[in-house]
């Protein structure tokens, strides 16, 4: 690394970490002020509410402080004249913004990566702080498809990993063949374990005239069903949510789409998380492209506000993208991917026509 680019990136991320705890302290501020009556006396709840805060918050902060950043280092090297400083080095344009690009795209692969923890429902555990909800997390009557069965918990905990009043119905041709009831089911090794499971079945084809048919009545100590279905899933799926982490929403749409069932809204979130950060690169470039070599005929003013009220309205419209998206009623392919592929396209024929004259 040559001392030039430790330099670029020595002042980038100053910047970076002064603008990003600033955002953060202002929205996690804002957002505690205006909930204080409804959060918890307990200290503890009250720190983790902030803490929980903070990471949902750093989803759209720290692609913002990317950009942010690099307009106040820019600023500075075209007020000190080190732009000019640079260029008699005989630095190019690539020598100078290759490490930030670097530099912001590893910062982002930070956040994908933190989002296939379990801090990617930060939001959901904010929410339950709020509502009085963190530690009673129960669901009741939960009904799904899986396969050729159907699938009934009276009341699941998540948390527990566990549920009771169990009954799954298998079906062939439309017709009820067998009953499966037990009490309680736990999640274990990747699939659910059914305890003490009664299993009656039908037999296929009824004769009324055979008075000898009669159903087929047996018990089990363990069963198994559900392969891949963690409590998390179903909560979220059952719920409708907007919160997945990475690895869960890979897992939910693998085994929605076994049952033939919509996955459009998990889709957007997963789109949502991997790609729509990257949507600041192209910013990065243009900003570049648009700054001046020294301050004597360059307007900062402008240059600054142009620079921040065009990085706030191409993140509205993204933003505005993944809502309309995680309606599942739209096509996340069509909505969010087509939209961010043209944005990589556009800000490229921008950036070459600015460079080349």
């Amino acid at each position: 690394m040559s001392i030039l680019t430790k330099y670029i990136l020595k002042k980038y991320l100053i910047n970076f970490i002064i603008v990003l705890i600033s955002l953060e302290l202002f929205f996690v501020g804002i957002d505690y002020l205006q909930n204080f009556k409804n959060i918890p006396q307990s200290a503890n709840l009250q720190l983790l509410y902030v803490l929980y805060n903070g990471f949902f918050t750093l989803t759209l902060a720290l692609p913002l402080s990317i950009v942010f950043a690099w307009v106040i280092t820019l600023v500075i090297f075209i007020k000190n004249n080190e732009f000019v400083a640079f260029n008699a080095l005989g630095a190019t344009r690539k020598d100078i913004f290759i490490p930030v690009v670097l530099m912001s795209i590893s910062l982002l692969m930070l956040l994908i990566s933190l989002q296939m923890t379990p801090l990617a429902y930060s939001y959901d555990q904010k929410r339950k702080i709020l509502n009085d909800e963190y530690f009673t997390s129960t669901k009741n009557d939960i009904f799904l498809k899986y396969n050729d069965y159907y699938v009934y918990f009276k009341k699941l905990l998540p948390l527990e990993k566990r549920a009771e009043g169990i009954h799954i119905f298998r079906v062939k041709s439309e017709d009820v063949i067998e009953t499966i009831v037990a009490q309680k089911a736990y999640f274990q090794n990747n699939r659910w374990y059914i305890v003490d499971a009664k299993i009656i079945k039908k037999p296929e084809d009824i004769n009324k005239d055979d008075l000898e048919q009669r159903l087929d009545i047996k018990y089990e100590k363990f069963l198994h069903t559900l392969d891949g279905f963690k409590p998390k899933i179903l909560d979220n799926v059952y719920e409708g949510k907007t919160d997945f982490s990475i690895y869960d929403a890979i897992s939910a749409i693998i085994l929605l789409k076994s049952q033939g069932i919509n996955t459009d809204k998990i889709r957007a979130i997963l789109y949502n998380q991997i790609f729509i950060p990257f949507f600041v690169i192209p910013l990065l470039l243009l900003v570049y492209a648009f700054a001046s070599l020294n301050s004597r005929f360059f307007n900062l003013g402008k240059f600054v506000s142009m620079s921040i009220f065009g990085t706030l309205i191409v993140w509205g419209f993204f933003f505005m993208l993944y809502k309309l998206s995680s309606s599942g009623n739209l096509m996340p392919e069509v909505v969010l991917l087509l939209p961010f592929l043209f944005w990589i396209i556009i800000s490229s024929v921008f950036y070459n026509n600015k460079i080349n004259s």
